[in-house]
């Protein structure tokens, strides 16, 4: 058992000793980004409380596995407090807390892809990095403006035309999954 355990110190101290910047960046983004997210969604009286310690971690946890189950962890727990705050403390759904959320579940996903592929002593230029954000930050912004256009809709839509709305965008969001996995099939 020790000799695991110095194997797994000397394996941490190589990779300290071999890191570059911006692998290293692109982990912290991914903890700000959950941990952002996690302050967003949970209950406010709960993040002022001894628990942000533990929900710190829970934001971490990808920044170190970005390969395993913790972006997972993370956007289960982010979508765990919304549920708690908004049934069980009864708070106020809020657009911008809507938007927030998403944004930053998006964010420390999408940085939790790049850190998956990128190596920790990658050797490479901001541009890379620059590009990955912005592609992501078009995502966000179309996503969001569907959204306000969608919930402006709702307002129109009610009775059987909402009903109608939300059976074909099911069936629009079904038609395009099977499209995708027909096509990656065939690649």
């Amino acid at each position: 058992m020790r000799a695991g355990i110095t194997g797994r110190v000397a394996r941490v101290r190589t990779a300290t000793a071999r890191a570059t910047v911006l692998p290293l960046l692109v982990r912290g983004g991914i903890g700000l980004a959950f941990l952002a997210a996690l302050l967003v969604a949970w209950p406010v009286s709960l993040v002022l409380s001894r628990s942000v310690a533990l929900l710190a971690v829970v934001a971490v946890y990808p920044a170190l596995a970005p390969r395993g189950r913790g972006p997972t962890v993370a956007a289960l727990t982010v979508v765990g407090g919304w549920i708690l705050d908004t049934t069980w403390y009864d708070a106020r759904i809020a657009l911008w807390r809507v938007l927030a959320v998403a944004t930053l579940l998006y964010a420390g996903h999408t940085l939790s892809a790049l850190a998956a592929v990128l190596p920790y002593d990658a050797v490479v230029t901001a541009d890379v990095v620059t590009a990955w954000l912005a592609r992501a930050g078009a995502v966000v912004l179309g996503s969001a403006v569907l959204t306000v256009i969608a919930l402006g809709l709702t307002a129109g839509l009610a009775g059987p035309a909402f009903v109608l709305a939300s059976l074909v965008g099911l069936a629009a969001a079904v038609g395009l999954t099977l499209l995708l996995a027909r096509l990656l099939r065939r690649a």
